[in-house]
């Protein structure tokens, strides 16, 4: 299929109305940003014509991109600011972290897969974004030495929420994730207010697993 820049945004505009403003994304911020996105170039190539489609697609090393919906409701979720520092775990492809990029002053990403976070880093670059800091490891730690955080992502499914990352947490701020088994999970939203979380149940989601001391075994993953 032959792509040139209008066809893409144009794409991108029907992906907006169609998959984000009529189920329920509200947030003019986000939208915007999804509507400039460019999500084909965080998939390979021959995936170009379905980069727009409201379906997670993969990106090789057994991981996925999100669905755009996915993504938007998401980082809805976190009600960023452009003050706001960002922890994500899973950098993946590097949307979601372009996303979070435009709506926050700093995001600092986790991905345990070292090729996916060197390519994510690469694309990310040469798309000029320089407020985006890369870590190769377990997204379980998170990143102790620039917590605390004004808001965190994680974008692979855990038993439960890292204890490390809730430590990372800032008074008050939100931690969105996918908690629950492997193939099913429940999308919770936590606050941290002192000692005590606040957990609200959003929505069935399924997303791939978080590997690592706070997620899934390797071993458990070939079993």
């Amino acid at each position: 299929m032959f792509h040139n820049k209008t066809s893409f945004e144009e794409a991108r505009q029907r992906m907006v109305d169609r998959q984000l403003a009529q189920r329920g994304i509200t947030d003019e911020r986000v939208l915007q940003v999804m509507r400039e996105m460019p999500r084909h170039q965080f998939v390979p190539e021959d995936l170009w014509d379905m980069a727009y489609r409201d379906t997670p697609l993969p990106i090789g090393y057994g991981q996925t991109i999100s669905q755009p919906y996915i993504v938007a409701y998401m980082t809805q979720l976190l009600h960023l600011t452009p003050d706001d520092r960002v922890l994500e775990v899973g950098t993946g492809s590097g949307y979601q972290a372009a996303i979070l990029s435009r709506l926050a002053k700093q995001v600092y990403t986790i991905e345990r897969v070292a090729e996916l976070a060197r390519h994510a880093e690469q694309v990310l670059r040469e798309m000029g974004y320089d407020n985006i800091h890369f870590l190769i490891g377990d997204g379980g730690y998170g990143w102790p030495e620039a917590a605390p955080f004004d808001a965190i992502i994680i974008t692979a499914a855990a038993p439960e929420v890292p204890p490390p990352l809730t430590a990372q947490l800032a008074d008050g701020a939100p931690l969105v994730a996918p908690i629950g088994p492997t193939g099913y999970q429940d999308l919770v939203r936590l606050h941290k207010q002192g000692d005590h979380t606040q957990v609200e149940y959003l929505t069935p989601v399924a997303f791939v697993p978080l590997v690592g001391e706070h997620g899934w075994r390797d071993q458990d993953q070939a079993e």
